[in-house]
């Protein structure tokens, strides 16, 4: 279910939450967003779905509340709408970089004007979204912004059972035979692998495998090459992937 928020009925929406199905696995640590915008049902849906999705979400309704809350909590990713009364947006925006703050901040168009996306983009903003808009590309956008401030990694390669995952190098070793595989394979195997266990949803492998290309989305083409990349670890007496129906695959490692 795709949940779309910035329309009209969005302000006249009962008290029910939209139906949210929780990114199991999207996040490797507890990743903070505050979430400004003057219209509170926007900020209530937005916020909800965040947390619902494994987000810990502050919401706010006016600019100097929302500068603030990024001043006190220090979030990984800021959600800023453009157009508010009082402080608008990009005002927001300049002030924290003129403050030396460099949170990632998506910026939220009511018109998608041209004008309004380069406002906001030399004002600071790193990404914009235009109302209205889906929460499930809103999740997305977040989390590729919250990777880029995550910390390198100690180490390049992964064990996991009999087998080896050269970050770096691109290579996979199922024990001491090395696996030829693709780029879009190797792809995907480092994000089942980050971490395994977790349930990967389709829509995750998309954005961040095929960076959401619209023609892939509805295409077999992942599961051409989840059929290949099982092939490559079929040597593997320890790991398996495993198709989770309706929701995605997840990577299972045995002792």
């Amino acid at each position: 279910m795709v949940n779309t928020v910035g329309t009209e009925h969005d302000r006249n929406l009962n008290s029910e939450q939209p139906e949210l199905r929780p990114h199991a696995g999207s996040y490797t640590r507890l990743v903070h967003v505050v979430v400004i915008d003057d219209q509170p049902r926007m900020v209530e849906l937005v916020t909800g779905f965040l947390e619902e999705n494994g987000v810990s979400a502050i919401g706010r309704h006016d600019g100097e509340s929302g500068l603030a809350a990024i001043v006190e909590h220090d979030p990984d990713v800021v959600v800023l709408d453009l157009m508010m009364p009082g402080l608008s947006g990009t005002a927001v925006c300049r002030a924290l970089r003129a403050a030396g703050n460099d949170v990632p901040i998506i910026m939220l168009t009511a018109r998608g004007e041209v004008s309004e996306r380069v406002a906001g983009l030399e004002a600071g903003a790193d990404d914009y979204l235009v109302k209205p808009f889906a929460l499930e590309e809103l999740h997305a956008r977040i989390r590729a912004l919250a990777r880029r401030r995550d910390p390198a990694p100690t180490t390049a390669r992964i064990e996991l059972g009999d087998v080896a995952i050269d970050l770096g190098a691109r290579r996979v070793w199922v024990g001491d035979e090395e696996a030829a595989v693709r780029r879009r394979e190797f792809d995907v195997l480092a994000v089942l692998a980050d971490p395994p266990g977790a349930v990967v949803s389709r829509l995750r492998l998309y954005e961040e495998v095929w960076d959401g290309v619209e023609e892939d989305l509805h295409s077999n083409t992942l599961e051409v090459v989840m059929s290949r990349l099982r092939q490559r670890l079929a040597a593997s007496r320890q790991v398996t992937i495993t198709t989770m129906r309706g929701i995605g695959y997840r990577l299972d490692v045995s002792a």
